[in-house]
């Protein structure tokens, strides 16, 4: 997924309110931008961070920038758009880059299932069982080359384990894809101190025949592609 429009560099001065950001920018101007991550952000929200942003002159938009990465230190980056992760995965569904579901033809986005929910892609190809997979965005790094998930509770995230579960019941397949938005992991489990409940709903769906896979990303400031496959560890 490449940025429509070149990033500008910045240092992240706050990140308040959830969705706004305070920015300078290398010419001195201050900005404030929309931080399009609704999550706790840990170790991603520092004052003096290093922060790329994408501006835009749309005057539907009530703000110009909008926070796309931070450098991490040591030549990596983090993505910080919560949005990014089902456009980078809806490219390589389509061209057929991830092996598990390589299989597959069709990638339809947003399908309606289970309860009053949409499942992120619904996969189809003739002879196949249907695949219904979730994309879930990871960036939570606390120790060593460890990615984990979720980085604050989330109801809504097992519900969708639950969802999903109930698809495999039916006679489809269910994935839960995990893509790690940092390119200084190359682990990922589940931070169960931090979500019990979704630990244990994770539990529940493994053994009911959902299958759980994990993808690092490459990043730069020109954009955001699917990384290699990444290691899913037991919890802790």
């Amino acid at each position: 997924m490449r940025f429509p429009t070149p990033l500008v560099p910045g240092r992240l001065i706050r990140r308040y309110n959830r969705f706004l950001s305070d920015v300078a920018l290398e010419s001195g101007e201050t900005v404030v931008a929309h931080c399009p991550n609704p999550g706790s952000m840990l170790g991603l929200k520092d004052p003096g961070l290093r922060v790329w942003l994408e501006p835009n002159d749309d005057p539907k938009r009530k703000l110009n920038y909008g926070w796309r990465l931070a450098e991490l230190g040591g030549g990596h980056w983090s993505g910080i758009d919560t949005a990014v992760p089902n456009r980078v995965v809806r490219e390589a569904l389509e061209a057929r880059a991830v092996p598990e579901l390589a299989a597959y033809g069709t990638v339809r986005p947003e399908v309606k299932f289970g309860e009053k929910s949409r499942v992120d892609f619904l996969l189809r190809e003739s002879g196949l069982p249907d695949a219904y997979v979730e994309v879930k965005n990871v960036h939570l790094r606390r120790a060593g080359d460890l990615a984990e998930f979720p980085d604050s509770v989330t109801a809504r995230g097992a519900k969708h384990l639950r969802e999903l579960a109930k698809m495999v019941a039916a006679g489809h397949r269910a994935v839960m894809f995990y893509l790690i938005q940092r390119t200084d992991c190359a682990r990922f489990a589940l931070a169960d101190d931090i979500d019990p409940a979704y630990a244990a709903a994770y539990e529940a769906a493994a053994v009911a025949g959902v299958e759980m896979i994990a993808y690092g990303t490459r990043i730069s400031p020109e954009g955001v592609w699917l990384g290699p496959a990444i290691a899913v560890e037991k919890r802790l």
